[in-house]
């Protein structure tokens, strides 16, 4: 059996391989280590439920004592600077800490656009942006969103509902255009204006100010705080330095192994073929980091060969309403699409 595994990444899908590895009967030393200062958490709520509620404690993944009673050594606010994939071993400041099996789960982050004043914008990303816009939401009365994809709306959703004026600015002709159907993105249009949300497509933001957003055409909109939420981009630099291969993520074959056999890569981060065609495709879900996590997991412990399915990457959000997302189509998709396949119920 493999002897320490190292995970690079404490969110979702980096806690669930620690977690799965115990499940599967792994009994060798685990090291998750995580840049943020606190435990893992969700963080789909942070756009939703913790934007009504305040309540950090609701997010957590399981409580602290579950890290002490399963073995697995938590690393928090810790950043991993470089990997040494010759000497399997992994800088951190003037610490080199050393791995049998590395597992990247470094996620994404927040996309930043081609924007003047970007510096005036709010990111929502993490438990300490969540805060900090939650305390703005209390004292704002007109928010500006760049970006019409789930976290936009989400967000935009919840001002509204709380009676702020909300003006979401997309520029694809669509919501949701990477994601869902031309049908859906009609429907989560129609609800956003019934609530009364300004949604202005095919506008893209061409500056930001303290005091709002100006459209390409010119167009002012008026805005207390503006929210970027204009997608995201793979956290690939560490694999990339590393020398592993890299292209809209870290690329990886159908048992999310790369070409160093010391390394998985789970996540929004991974580049994996898809089943039906063999292109590579990237997923932004909840649910595909998890079970990316419990394919590596039953692989490094058991020897399973199993390979990536089609069923992964389902996952249920809330722009508004209830939509459910599921997998990989059997349709051909486009090389390196990052995909979310639709279905509402």
């Amino acid at each position: 059996m493999i002897g320490q595994i190292v995970i690079v990444g404490a969110g979702q899908g980096g806690f669930q391989a620690a977690a799965s590895l115990r499940q599967e009967g792994y009994d060798g030393r685990i090291i998750l280590i995580g840049e943020e200062p606190e435990a893992p958490y969700q963080r789909p709520p942070l756009s939703k439920a913790y934007m009504k509620t305040g309540d950090a404690g609701q997010l957590a993944l399981r409580p602290a004592a579950f890290y002490d009673t399963n073995a697995i050594e938590l690393r928090k606010g810790t950043r991993v600077d470089a990997i040494d994939r010759r000497a399997q071993r992994i800088q951190i400041g003037d610490e080199d800490l050393a791995y049998d099996h590395l597992i990247l789960a470094t996620g994404t982050r927040n996309m930043r656009p081609p924007i003047a004043g970007l510096e005036n914008t709010r990111d929502l990303r993490t438990l300490a942006d969540a805060a900090a816009l939650r305390d703005a939401l209390a004292r704002a009365e007109r928010i500006g969103v760049i970006g019409g994809g789930f976290i936009g709306l989400e967000y935009a959703a919840v001002a509204r509902a709380a009676g702020h004026h909300v003006t979401v600015a997309e520029a694809g002709a669509r919501l949701m255009g990477r994601a869902v159907s031309s049908q859906m993105s009609d429907r989560f249009a129609q609800k956003h204006g019934e609530m009364g949300t300004d949604i202005r497509l095919a506008s893209p933001v061409a500056a930001v100010t303290p005091d709002g957003m100006t459209l390409a055409d010119g167009t002012q909109i008026s805005a207390d705080f503006v929210l970027l939420a204009a997608g995201v981009v793979p956290n690939v630099e560490l694999a990339l330095d590393a020398g592993l291969d890299v292209d809209n993520g870290i690329v990886v074959g159908n048992t999310l192994l790369t070409s160093d056999p010391s390394i998985s890569v789970l996540g929004d981060c991974a580049c994996f073929p898809d089943p039906a065609t063999g292109r590579l495709v990237r997923l932004e879900s909840v649910q595909a980091a998890t079970d990316h996590a419990r394919l590596i997991a039953k692989r490094l412990v058991t020897g399973d060969q199993s390979l990536i399915g089609p069923s992964l990457g389902s996952g249920r959000t809330n722009p508004i309403g209830n939509c459910r997302l599921r997998g990989l189509p059997k349709r051909p998709m486009q090389p390196k699409l990052c995909l979310m396949a639709p279905c509402c119920a």
